[in-house]
């Protein structure tokens, strides 16, 4: 059962046609306007919408129907912005910290895998039996799921990958498209960091919810991170969400909040809310430091 509000027009074309830009739903699928309808049908509830709208959805959720005995999914990469808080932290403040909640994250793009083309994601929560469930639902020859051991560290670089791929739009905008091997290494390293001091594990950003979705985010076609960030540096509107800008400003307080220095995050608010220039701030960054490597 698919969900979706009566006044959404993506909503309304589903019903109608049954297709989007994307895929046709098969006749399995049956679309509902209810919530209450929805969450009762299901013992999976997987929820896709923008970050910043997780926690209005939730206290919503939490107010028309009980949530015990269901397992909710959180399938969007991002973090809060104005708390920098984790989308299952989020999620467990307004509907009860017993419930269920499990992440689906990693690389991979819809416009792929309707044409069959395999990939690799991850599923994490705090209960691995949830996580072992879920992925024994789920997995399939399209989708191959790993457990995730580390929900700070898998939630933290699924997030970040979304502003690393904006920076590396800047860069192929700005013809400095050799520099995202650069821009990846120091990546990593800068966000191996914050999460280390947050309490996961540093290895962690090295698996598929954050370097694995390098590919996918840093130089994709289908990446819209990447594409806001190219059309920022050229001028031009992007009209879709990149869940990235968000991002950026829920590092900014995650810096402040745990003193850790991100040099790529802070160059990025820079040029995004303090209207710095992207080519000189990001050769400053990425060319001109003369130190150590590994500091």
């Amino acid at each position: 059962m698919l969900w979706g509000r009566e006044s959404s027009n993506n909503f309304t074309g589903l019903k109608e046609t049954r297709k989007n830009e994307f895929l046709t739903l098969p006749d399995t699928i049956a679309l509902c306007s209810s919530l209450e309808k929805s969450i009762s049908y299901a013992e999976f509830i997987i929820i896709s919408i923008s970050a910043q709208q997780l926690r209005s959805f939730a206290k919503h959720l939490n107010s028309i129907i009980e949530t015990q005995n269901k397992t909710f999914i959180l399938c969007m990469k991002g973090l809060e912005a104005s708390s920098g808080k984790r989308l299952s932290q989020v999620f467990s403040e307004e509907v009860g910290r017993n419930v269920n909640v499990a992440v689906w994250l990693g690389p991979g793009h819809v416009q792929e895998y309707v044409n069959n083309i395999p990939n690799c994601m991850v599923i994490g929560s705090k209960n691995v039996e949830i996580t072992k469930k879920i992925v024994k639902e789920l997995n399939s020859d399209l989708i191959r799921f790993y457990y995730g051991q580390d929900l700070i560290g898998n939630e933290m670089g699924a997030a970040t990958k979304n502003v690393i791929g904006i920076a590396a739009g800047m860069l192929d905008g700005l013809n400095y498209s050799s520099l995202k091997g650069s821009l990846m290494a120091r990546g990593t390293r800068e966000i191996s960091r914050l999460v280390s001091v947050m309490g996961g594990s540093d290895l962690t950003i090295y698996g598929l919810s954050h370097l694995g979705d390098y590919e996918a985010t840093l130089f994709s076609m289908h990446s819209k991170n990447r594409k806001f960030g190219q059309a920022y540096v050229e001028g031009e509107r992007f009209g879709k969400l990149a869940e990235g800008v968000s991002t950026v400003k829920a590092l900014k307080e995650l810096s402040r909040q745990y003193e850790v220095d991100l040099p790529i995050c802070n160059a990025l608010y820079e040029i995004l809310f303090e209207n710095k220039d992207a080519k000189e701030t990001l050769e400053n960054l990425l060319l001109r430091p003369v130190k150590f490597e590994f500091q």
